[in-house]
């Protein structure tokens, strides 16, 4: 039984982030064998049978012409016309059976309805709690857990994330049966926050890395007068403070004192704008119109992986991350990679990238000039994770 309560608050929101592209993989990939779908729809959860599986990929994907109409402006008025919330409104529909948000009575349908059901796998941070977690026993409960950033920098989250995380985390170390690490980065900071809040149950931990797809480039999905006959560098993830784009704003504007306007690189800054930057954002909304960083938010996959493949360089200057899909989509095409020296990265790339400081924008500035060129170079591309690995590590744990 697979929980889609992320996915489903996804639909209609944009790009999906790493986390969700998880749960679409396990969706996916759960399409050949027998199972159950769980969501959290407002004040229950919702068991669902495996034919909404591809009805929640086509909405994620963005074809929302399957989803319930808006009933009028009361909908509206009260956050119930939203794609996600029209979604859940759909998938009540449907449940096999809605039960209260503890999941009291849960396994009694999960058991009618597949008995052979053996393992819950909650994948995405979400819908993670004690009484759900204790309502569910008797099946393998098997949680994911991508980092432990809000524990390790509660800095760089929105307010209340970072005890809210800690509350699941406690939660799912206590009463899972099987934690899903995503690298070895994470499994580490898993036994260190176990140790420090004095978890005293020790549930089995393996590392599955997650796999990486790698888009088939389509240029006619770029914005139109997006300029990519000179060279062009590329940053991907949401415009928060983690990322840490200010570096990247300091070394262009290093660059911009250097160089003649005519031989400027330009930056395309690849994501959303998130929370607590209103400093960064306040740069951004100061930059002329033809300054040489742009921000391009909303690119489909395909203009992504158009971007990613005709860029000089991808750059990541991350201050923390769990994984991080940009670097591993970057190197598995054979792009240059300029990012911080972090225990992901280290684990996943090796000596792949050039590693730089977080907070040496001048060595940015250097690194960058370094790699313009007529033509990007490339170098060969590295063996990445794949899913059928990741899937067989899971799939052999529970066996």
């Amino acid at each position: 039984m697979l929980d889609v309560s992320r996915l489903v608050s996804r639909i209609g929101t944009g790009p999906l982030t790493g986390i969700d592209r998880v749960e679409a993989a396990w969706l996916r990939h759960l399409a050949g064998r027998a199972h159950l779908l769980l969501c959290r729809i407002g004040r229950g959860q919702a068991l669902l049978p495996a034919e909404d599986g591809p009805r929640i990929l086509k909405w994620i994907g963005g074809d929302l012409s399957t989803l319930p109409a808006r009933a009028g402006w009361r909908d509206a008025a009260g956050g119930r016309g939203s794609a996600s919330a029209r979604a859940r409104t759909a998938l009540r529909r449907s449940a096999l059976a809605v039960t209260r948000p503890s999941g009291r009575g849960l396994i009694r349908h999960v058991r009618h309805h597949l008995p052979g059901c053996v393992a819950y796998l909650n994948l995405g941070h979400s819908n993670l709690h004690r009484d759900l977690l204790n309502n569910l026993n008797g099946l393998r409960r098997v949680v994911m857990i991508h980092d432990t950033i809000p524990l390790d920098h509660p800095e760089f989250t929105r307010d209340g994330q970072s005890e809210k995380f800690r509350a699941r985390f406690v939660s799912a170390l206590s009463l899972a049966d099987l934690i899903v690490a995503i690298s070895d980065a994470t499994a580490d900071c898993i036994a260190h926050w176990q140790k420090r809040l004095a978890i005293p149950r020790q549930p089995e931990v393996i590392v599955a890395r997650i796999g990486t797809d790698l888009a088939a480039p389509d240029e006619g999905q770029l914005p139109a007068g997006l300029d990519v006959t000179t060279p062009f560098f590329v940053t991907i993830g949401t415009i928060e403070p983690r990322k840490n784009h200010a570096v990247l704003l300091d070394a262009w504007e290093i660059l911009a004192q250097r160089l003649p306007a005519d031989r400027m690189p330009r930056l395309f800054i690849i994501g959303r704008r998130g929370w607590s930057n209103e400093a960064l954002f306040a740069r951004l909304d100061r930059l002329p119109s033809d300054s040489a960083v742009m921000e391009c938010a909303g690119l489909s996959d395909a203009a992504v992986a158009s971007l990613l493949s005709r860029c000089n360089g991808l750059l990541m200057p991350s201050r923390a991350e769990g994984f991080g899909l940009p670097l591993t989509e970057a190197a598995g095409r054979g792009v240059p990679i300029l990012c911080t020296d972090l225990p992901s990265s280290r684990e996943l790339l090796g000596p792949y990238p050039t590693y730089l400081s977080p907070d040496r924008p001048a060595q940015w500035a250097d690194s960058v000039a370094t790699l313009c060129g007529i033509q990007p170079s490339r170098a060969q591309s590295l063996a990445i994770p794949d899913w059928k690995l990741h899937f067989k590590s899971i799939d052999n744990a529970l066996s």
